[in-house]
C-alpha cells in the first residue's frame, strides 16, 4: 500500500533507510518489513501516540509521518528521561547513520554529551538548559558529526581517541592508547578497537555504559552482541580488546550508539559480557553487511 493511501493514519514514507531507531522506540507499533521500517497498526491510546512521536522526532531522516504528514513539535519528548541521571538525545542526525546519543547529568548539576545528535542551536539550547555540558564525548568516528559544532555552542571539551583523530583533528582532548582513562570523577574512558581503530567506550559510576558500535543489545537475540558484519577495523582486536577490558567493566545500563538500551543487574551483565567475549574470539572477518546485522 502506497504512504498516499496511508495519510489517513501514521505511515512510514520512502526516505526510510531502516536504521532501527524508530523500532527501539515503538516496539509493536512500528517493525522491519521487506528491508525497511513500517507501521504494523494504529495506536489505541495516548501512551501508543507519545511512543509513536518520539520514533518520529527521533527518525533521522523524519520519515515517521503522523496522520496529514505533519510533525508537532509540541509533541517532541527530547530529551528523554531514562532515569535520574541519562537522557536520550533523540533527533538522531543522517551524518552519523542515525545513531543515538546521550545527555549524562553529573551530581554538580552539569552534563556530558555521549556523541551527538543531528545539530540544531535549538536543539543545543534543550540540552543544555537543565544545566551546562561541559563535555561532548565521541565514541568512534562514525559518531563524531556535529562535534565540533556542539562542544563550541556549549563551551566544552571535546573528546576522542586518536586511532580516530583524523575525523575530529582539532579535538580538545586526545585519548591514547588501550589503557583505562579518568576523564571525570566517576566517568572512565576504556579504548576499545575493533569496530574502528578508535573506538571507546565510557562508563559512568560503575552503572552506565556507553559502548558506541563495539556491542549493543540485540532484541532478536535477547543478549549483548557485536555487529560483526558492520566491523570496519578489525574484529580479531575487536576481540582482542574485550578479552583485555570485559573483567574491568562494571555497570547496569547498556546505552549503544546503534542497537538496542537495555537495564539489568551488574552481575548479569558482568556474565553476558564474559560470554560475549568467548563468542567473538571464534568469528572470523566477513564483508561489510548491514543486512545482516541482528537487530
Amino acid at each position: 500500500m502506497s504512504d498516499e493511501r496511508l495519510q489517513d493514519g501514521w505511515y512510514v514514507d520512502e526516505r526510510c533507510t531502516n536504521c532501527d531507531v524508530a523500532r527501539q522506540l515503538a516496539p509493536g507499533l512500528i517493525a522491519e518489513v521487506e528491508g525497511r521500517s513500517a507501521v504494523l497498526r494504529q495506536p489505541r491510546d495516548r501512551a501508543e501516540q507519545e511512543l509513536l512521536h518520539a520514533a518520529a522526532h527521533a527518525c533521522p531522516t523524519r520519515s515517521i509521518r503522523p496522520p496529514g504528514g505533519r510533525l508537532d513539535a509540541g509533541q517532541d519528548p527530547f530529551p528523554m528521561v531514562l532515569d535520574d541521571t541519562v537522557h536520550l538525545c533523540g533527533h538522531n542526525s543522517t551524518h552519523t547513520a542515525g545513531a543515538n546519543s546521550y545527555l549524562l547529568r553529573r551530581p554538580d548539576g552539569t552534563a556530558m554529551m555521549v556523541d551527538t545528535p543531528r545539530w540544531s542551536d535549538a536543539l543545543a539550547a534543550r540540552f543544555e538548559k537543565p544545566g551546562a555540558v561541559t563535555d561532548v564525548l565521541l565514541t568512534h568516528r562514525d559518531h563524531a558529526a556535529h562535534g565540533r559544532r556542539y562542544a563550541d555552542r556549549f563551551g566544552a571539551r571535546l573528546w576522542i581517541h586518536e586511532g580516530d583523530l583524523d575525523t575530529a583533528p582539532d579535538a580538545d582532548h586526545v585519548l591514547r592508547g588501550t589503557d583505562p582513562a579518568e576523564i571525570a570523577e566517576g566517568v572512565i574512558a576504556y579504548p576499545l578497537p575493533g569496530h574502528t581503530l578508535g573506538s571507546v567506550l565510557y562508563v559512568a559510576d560503575e552503572r552506565y555504559c556507553f559502548s558506541g558500535d563495539s556491542f549493543y543489545w540485540s532484541r532478536t537475540a535477547q543478549d549483548i552482541v557485536v555487529a560483526e558484519t558492520v566491523t570496519w577495523y578489525s574484529i580479531t582486536e575487536l576481540a582482542d580488546s574485550l578479552a583485555r577490558t570485559v573483567d574491568r567493566l562494571r555497570f547496569e545500563w547498556l546505552l549503544p550508539g546503534h542497537g538496542d538500551r537495555q537495564r539489568l543487574p551488574a552481575d548479569d551483565m558482568a556474565r553476558r559480557l564474559r560470554r560475549l567475549a568467548a563468542h567473538t574470539r571464534e568469528l572470523r572477518p566477513r564483508p561489510i553487511d548491514f543486512t545482516a546485522v541482528r537487530w
